[in-house]
């Protein structure tokens, strides 16, 4: 019970770094962007030809899927994204889902369609026994990296200036402009962060998810159920329910294969039903 436990922690923690970008973007900018998983698909796939083309360190290809992913996050942002801020959700959601359909077919192109693999450093591979539970060392790695990102992301935005600034443009662009605060920075800069993180997220999940061209659909879904369940008016609210949903998720498809996949489709169901805002949402109630 306590492998499952881990395991589904693990993956939970997986799902908020994968897709805390988007929180990130649909919370604190109002933007749309569905092609988030494109973004991850790209930090997975440069791990890949890093590791298996050219023989680089795994330790080397995680700054470097988040950097890489980052820079095309801006680039991205600034030549097609901030042409659709003030666009409705609809124009926003269609694009996005449109670029989604164009990552997907290039990376056909130029990788195959067949899943990608990566060998991990040796020393990742292996298990050991804690409390009579197997656990995996790739899995802990996992873990504590996403638990420091969680806390640093948390205090990005939670306790420092740029994290005040970016509460500011969001809610009021022209009033903080007005106060001097480059608003266009702020949005590329998070929107580069969020991208990063994305892509840090696929590198990090290469060896644990399947990496393929259809990765930015298949994973919109859970990525969309974090953000339904968790809210996005906080990050606790989205990290807490990637933990809950992971969790659900590993443990379902151990107890109940036939329907483990349905689970989280419940509770996201159940939470839109009874808790529209995000199970963990803060309350706008003065």
């Amino acid at each position: 019970m306590l492998t499952i436990l881990f395991d589904g922690v693990a993956y939970g923690m997986l799902l908020f770094v994968l897709s805390v970008g988007l929180c990130v973007t649909l919370g604190l900018m109002n933007f749309i962007n569905l092609a988030h998983g494109a973004f991850a698909m790209a930090g997975g796939y440069l791990t890949v030809v890093m590791m298996n083309w050219y023989g680089i360190s795994f330790y080397w290809c995680l700054p470097a899927a988040f950097i890489v992913s980052a820079v095309l996050g801006v680039f991205l942002e600034r030549t097609l994204y901030s042409r659709l801020y003030d666009k409705t959700h609809l124009d926003q959601v269609l694009f996005s889902i449109g670029l989604i359909f164009v990552a997907t077919a290039a990376v056909d192109y130029v990788m195959g369609a067949s899943q990608q693999i990566i060998n991990l450093p040796a020393h990742l591979n292996g298990r050991f026994e804690f409390l009579g539970a197997s656990i995996g060392v790739y899995r802990l790695f996992v873990i504590v990296i996403c638990g420091l990102l969680t806390v640093a992301l948390q205090f990005v935005i939670g306790r420092t200036r740029f994290g005040s600034r970016l509460r500011a443009s969001v809610d009021d662009g022209r009033v903080a402009r007005g106060l001097g605060i480059d608003v266009t920075f702020i949005f590329a800069l998070t929107f580069a962060f969020g991208s990063g993180l994305a892509g840090l997220g696929g590198a990090l999940g290469a060896s644990i998810l399947s990496m393929d061209p259809t990765f930015p659909l298949k994973y919109m879904i859970y990525f969309l159920i974090v953000i339904a369940v968790g809210g996005t008016t906080t990050i606790t609210g989205p990290f807490f329910a990637s933990i809950l949903l992971g969790v659900a998720d590993v443990a379902g498809k151990y107890f109940v294969p036939s329907i483990g996949g349905f689970i989280i489709y419940s509770i996201m169901v159940l939470v839109l039903i009874f808790k529209p805002e995000g199970l963990f949402a803060r309350s706008t109630k003065r």
